[in-house]
């Protein structure tokens, strides 16, 4: 076989890119609400007005008391990062969570499942990992490992839904694949960990690095947990027990195989 030259792997990337708007467009609609909504704070209000906005959708444990429901819808229409200072670290994260998890995996979590698993497993990504984090710093703070003012701490954006589809995207990737990507999903968030001690030279005397690392690695686990379950590793239509292609699982061509045979899920 010979191997494929750049035109031929620019060619899928176009073809790619003109059928995403058919496979996948609540993902992409929902791409555009996030860029408006980033636009509308970042350029529309001014300063005092954007703190406030993020602020009282910013999931912290007083706002979860207060108004948790518009808190916890609320922080998914922004995200939290920048999208012109290429160099800097908040560009690299919002690639990672933007780019990467909603663009790319919600996408494909969409088109294998439909609208309606897409917004359930990015959602319930969100909400869970977004209320065990809460149960995490609730404990922290009656042990003092965190400092009190944790409770009113800024905490929005995609990035607890956008880990959790990245990690079941794991699914899309060829065997070969899956274990590094797996590694570089949990191995991430650690990266800008405010550790503890001399890990990291932050002043919080508990064992936890910051809450918001803590949620991150909790959205990843719930994504893990949805790709042990038999239903999610079926394309969407396919029944229990009917044959599958490789594409379908992510397999190397040539070994497809059966979908388990039962199973339940979302």
């Amino acid at each position: 076989m010979n191997a494929q030259s750049p035109w031929d792997h620019l060619g899928r990337l176009l073809r790619t890119a003109r059928a995403y708007p058919q496979r996948a467009p609540l993902t992409l609609a929902y791409v555009c609400l996030l860029l408006v909504s980033h636009a509308w704070v970042s350029y529309g209000l001014s300063a005092e007005r954007a703190t406030t906005l993020l602020n009282h959708v910013s999931t912290n444990l007083d706002n979860l008391h207060d108004h948790p429901g518009a808190s916890l819808l609320g922080s998914v229409l922004f995200f939290d990062g920048t999208l012109t200072d290429v160099p800097s670290l908040e560009f690299v994260g919002t690639f990672i969570t933007l780019g990467l998890g909603v663009c790319c995996f919600l996408a494909w979590v969409e088109s294998r499942w439909s609208k309606p698993r897409a917004v359930a497993v990015f959602l319930g990504g969100h909400i869970t990992a977004t209320l065990l984090t809460a149960v995490v710093v609730t404990v922290a703070l009656q042990h003092g490992w965190y400092p009190a003012a944790v409770r009113q701490a800024s905490d929005y954006g995609v990035s607890y839904g956008a880990q959790t589809v990245m990690a079941v995207g794991t699914l899309a990737l060829p065997r070969r694949a899956r274990l590094p990507w797996a590694a570089f999903v949990l191995a991430w968030p650690l990266g800008g960990a405010e550790w503890p001690g001399p890990l990291g030279g932050a002043e919080w005397p508990g064992p936890l690095p910051d809450f918001t690392t803590v949620g991150h690695l909790i959205a990843a686990v719930l994504g893990f947990g949805l790709v042990a379950v038999p239903a999610f590793r079926r394309p969407r239509g396919q029944a229990p027990g009917s044959p599958t292609t490789a594409r379908s699982i992510g397999q190397d061509p040539g070994h497809a195989s059966k979908s388990p045979s039962a199973g339940s899920g979302r």
